[in-house]
């Protein structure tokens, strides 16, 4: 286990890609007035824990639109391997000088800052290798994130062999348990609100166009003139009953391929 200090700079990556099989270039669909990236970012700035944002995605062509777009929304960029998902989130957090590193993929325009300070402060107080939200999943889907140390994703970088590994970043710390100290934050020890506690019926991510039709009429209907409070979003969607809109999609896990990098799964 490793021993915390003050001083140690906390990065979120947000990991994103034009590439989807299911919803091809989802992460530059408009949510109101602004797009799905410049929402991740928004939200992510907000944590109380977060020093740095970077955009993590890919050399290829097609996502020169992400890297001007993260740039001018006041991220960092780094673009690496279009395939070794892995190698990529590594290299941005060694480029941006991370001690712990956050993953949040960047299908998550609802992403709450209150999970993020809490999955952080999990894994300081408890000195563990890998903390989250979904080893259990209590929350909607959209609100997934990740933390762990960059020595301990070092040594991930350096073990992970296998192709889904590669792809899905953190699936190796999560198949070692007996390597690694993982420690799981549940929807009561970061909200009060009823309306978010054992929420593992809702998906608040965007992976096919019926998570999309959800999304927008949040932002479209609310139409927030600063920060939408996730509690505001999930007691809107109970109040108009528009759960039932995206109810039926399917969350892939790691056994299936797709192309993208911006699945999160559980």
């Amino acid at each position: 286990m490793t021993s915390y200090a003050l001083a140690m700079k906390v990065v979120a990556v947000i990991q994103a890609r034009m590439s989807s099989t299911r919803l091809p270039g989802k992460v530059m669909l408009p949510l109101g007035n602004k797009h799905v990236l410049e929402r991740d970012i928004e939200r992510v700035s907000r944590s109380r824990t977060v020093d740095e944002v970077v955009v993590a995605t890919s050399e290829s062509k097609s996502d020169d639109i992400i890297a001007r777009y993260a740039d001018r929304n006041g991220a960092g960029v780094h673009r690496g391997s279009e395939e070794d998902v892995l190698d990529r989130m590594y290299e941005a957090a060694v480029d941006a000088s991370a001690d712990i590193v956050i993953r949040i993929t960047g299908d998550c325009p609802l992403i709450s800052p209150k999970c993020i300070d809490a999955v952080v402060s999990r894994l300081r107080q408890s000195d563990a290798d890998y903390a989250t939200n979904t080893l259990k999943q209590t929350l909607p889907r959209g609100l997934d994130v990740e933390a762990f140390t960059l020595d301990r994703f070092y040594e991930v970088e350096q073990a992970a062999t296998d192709p889904a590994e590669r792809e899905h970043v953190t699936l190796y710390f999560r198949q070692n348990p007996d390597r690694f100290d993982l420690v799981n934050v549940r929807s009561e020890e970061i909200f009060d609100s009823e309306t978010l506690l054992g929420r593992s019926d809702l998906r608040l991510t965007l992976d096919e166009a019926d998570d999309y039709e959800l999304l927008r009429h949040i932002y479209e209907e609310i139409d927030p003139t600063n920060h939408l409070a996730i509690e505001d979003a999930v007691a809107f969607i109970d109040k108009r009953g528009l759960a039932d809109i995206n109810r039926n999609v399917d969350q892939k896990s790691p056994s299936e391929s797709d192309t993208t990098d911006d699945s999160p799964f559980g």
